[in-house]
């Protein structure tokens, strides 16, 4: 489930909801008990990041490029052909 931001227009309060994508956005604020809420733009949480489990977690073979592998298998292309 997602996690929205809202912000109150009446008092600036803003606040958090962890709802299903298909539950009616909420409206009535906490803080000040009236019916301003909005919803908010916000980044989303998710984020891969580093060498990656996703190069090399599902490869099978020789198709395993670890990170940091890239550059010197090059290399060893390079000097196996000369």
């Amino acid at each position: 489930m997602p996690i929205y931001e809202y912000m109150c227009g009446s008092c600036g309060h803003q606040m958090e909801a962890l709802q299903k994508m298909s539950d009616a956005p909420l409206s009535d604020c906490p803080a000040c008990c009236k019916s301003s809420l909005s919803k908010q733009i916000s980044a989303a949480g998710f984020r891969l990041k580093g060498g990656g489990w996703y190069e090399t977690d599902y490869k099978s073979g020789n198709k395993k490029n670890l990170a940091g592998d890239s550059g010197s298998s090059g290399k060893s292309e390079s000097s196996a052909s000369s």
